[in-house]
């Protein structure tokens, strides 16, 4: 269990709980024992024929305390009966009882109680701790995993370890004590009788545990199965569109129900293992009951060494050890399942994050020379995007780059902001290598406009202010205005705290990517980045947009990726790359007349 005793360790904040649902379970453990233990003297009262009051008992040291106790008890009941009636003592005797389970079950829910914030609290602590480590993970992380593997692992698999949680306790605290109670009280009443129980347990938690080898195993692959069904559920909602337009839907459907009979049957197979806990626990405990009623008949009834009422209690005890007894099975098996759940959260609690801020970084709070890209290299996987590249962006400079799809033009944007970092060379701010700068302050100083405009399910205001969260309800309609976005804006039924929907599917791609340009003049950071933000609009969403770039633009160090004539042609400098290398660069002119690589784009419309 060396993965789910990892997770135990966000059971320390909560350990006031911990010990509070302890010290209540142990108050469960004891009241239940007595409760049992009450019901020997009422058995005598009903069974026991015995009215005449002998000599008060004399104790004579440990060695005799079991006739002592035995003769005692018989002394008192007697001695009662006489002075106040049989039936006087038996109410007596059962109101003990009913106190006694009263307070077993106070006991119950105050352990459950406490229990519930201990459980809660790691619940809350762990899918804060991953949801961190997801937000915090460069761009690549996900390039190599599934998206629904991710989520699943903060839904299911930390609802697995949330409730075993309180199956360890239980496993570690309650039922055991519940055991060696009734335990210590049998062997106080027949030490003959116990020693069967103490050949059935052994017996029983082997079976046990031979029926659970393989459920860790099976659990992993259920959780494994959730996480791919849960991605293609993902990519089915985010992708409707282009399935129906392709008349795709059988062949997802196929895709999620081969995934989900999968999860079928591996969940049947974990659940079924794990069912058999129950029913194999109670077997062999009734056979064990079965043996007791035999060989406490024989000591009862031959022997002459053992009283009615107290074989009766012996029993009953005997049986209160199977219900812990089941309950241990079942918790052994809940954390076998959990042991697999918590191997895939540490999996991604502790994997490595590759982009990082070195220790005390330089906060860098403005931009005042040049970008200088020097000599870098970059690769995805095995193959260059960018080989030995080299590049200077001087402070309120206009830089447009443009090449064919493929030549490494985002990936530039990519490293700029550290969404992933250079293999080889250097990027410098002011002559600060970026990597020494800490991601917030460098961020801070730079703005994106993508070509997919990344909006939330919120209003258009708290969409606006990502860039600066305390705007003013005046900055956001200079933003507004700046960005050609309010003319549509005063139109939406509650302007600017109108909700956009899921991704702003309420709106146009021109309004949408209108507001991104908002979200980046609100910001107002000295550099600005537009990554093809006018390829996908139409001519008039385009000339909109346009004209809201241009405006942002003014008195702003810019990085403009383009396949459009229209967004670059009034650039400062225009770069031309191929395969991750620069081709041509001048103004827009300057590369018509030269008539390459640049006049060739030009004239095949891919730029026009």
């Amino acid at each position: 269990m060396n993965y789910f005793r990892k997770i135990l360790r966000y059971a320390y904040p909560y350990k006031r709980f911990a010990f509070l649902n302890i010290f209540f379970n142990v108050l469960y453990a004891l009241f239940g024992t007595l409760s049992f233990v009450a019901l020997i003297p009422v058995l005598e009262i009903i069974f026991s024929d015995k009215r005449t009051l002998g000599v008060r008992p004399v104790y004579e040291g440990i060695s005799n305390i079991k006739d002592f106790s035995q003769e005692y008890l018989n002394y008192f009941i007697i001695d009662n009966i006489n002075r106040q009636g049989e039936f006087t003592i038996l109410m007596y005797m059962v109101g003990i009882i009913i106190s006694l389970f009263l307070l077993k079950n106070l006991s119950n829910y105050l352990a459950m109680f406490y229990s519930t914030f201990l459980r809660n609290g790691v619940l809350k602590d762990l899918r804060n701790d991953l949801y961190s480590k997801v937000i915090q993970f460069p761009l690549a992380f996900y390039s190599e995993k599934r998206k629904g593997d991710t989520i699943s692992r903060l839904s299911s698999d930390v609802d697995e370890v949330k409730n075993s949680v309180l199956s360890v306790l239980e496993m570690i605290v309650r039922e055991p004590l519940t055991i060696i109670f009734s335990l210590a009280t049998m062997l106080f009443i027949s030490p003959k009788l116990t020693l069967f129980v103490f050949l059935f347990l052994p017996i029983s938690g082997f079976l046990i545990s031979k029926i659970g080898k393989s459920l860790k195993k099976g659990s992993l692959k259920v959780q494994q199965e959730q996480g791919v069904f849960l991605s293609i559920l993902e990519e089915t909602m985010g992708g409707l569109r282009i399935i129906k337009a392709f008349h795709a839907e059988s062949l997802f459907q196929k895709k999620f129900e081969d995934s989900n009979e999968r999860f079928y049957k591996y969940s049947n197979t974990v659940l079924n293992r794990q069912n058999l806990a129950s029913p194999v626990s109670e077997l062999l405990g009734i056979i064990t009951i079965g043996i007791l009623l035999v060989y406490g008949g024989y000591l009862v009834f031959v022997d002459r060494t053992l009283e009615a009422s107290f074989f009766i209690g012996y029993i009953m005890l005997a049986y209160n050890i199977l219900t812990p007894a089941k309950a241990i099975a079942k918790a052994s098996y809940s954390l076998k399942r959990a042991d697999g759940s918590a191997h895939r959260i540490l999996e991604l609690l502790e994997a490595e994050n590759t982009i990082t801020d070195i220790e005390n970084p330089i906060q860098k709070e403005g931009f005042n020379e040049v970008i200088s890209i020097k000599n870098i290299s970059f690769k995805y996987e095995d193959q260059y995007v960018l080989k030995d590249f080299s590049l200077e962006i001087p402070k309120g400079k206009t830089v447009a780059l443009v090449g064919q799809s493929g030549s490494g033009k985002s990936t530039i944007a990519n490293l700029l902001t550290r969404f992933y970092d250079v293999n080889e060379g250097s990027i410098e701010i002011d002559g600060v290598d970026i990597k020494n700068i800490s991601k917030r302050s460098l961020r801070g100083l730079m703005g994106i406009v993508s070509q997919d405009s990344i909006l939330f399910n919120d209003s258009v205001g708290n969409n606006l202010k990502l860039g600066k969260p305390l705007a003013t309800d005046s900055e956001l309609m200079e933003a507004a205005e700046i960005s050609n976005s309010y003319e549509f804006i005063k139109d939406l039924p509650e302007g600017f705290e109108t909700n956009i929907g899921d991704s702003g599917n309420k709106l146009s791609g021109g309004q949408k990517q209108r507001l991104s340009i908002a979200r980046a003049v609100l910001k107002n950071p000295p550099i600005m980045i537009l990554d093809e933000a006018t390829s996908a609009l139409d001519t008039e969403s385009e000339r909109l947009v346009q004209d809201a770039l241009e405006k942002m633009m003014k008195n702003r160090t810019s990085i403009v990726i383009a396949h459009r004539l229209s967004t670059i042609q009034n650039a400062d400098k225009i770069v031309v790359l191929s395969k991750g290398k620069i081709v041509e660069q001048g103004k827009h002119q300057e590369l018509l007349e030269k008539k390459g690589v640049y006049y060739s784009l030009v004239e095949m419309q891919s730029l026009a």
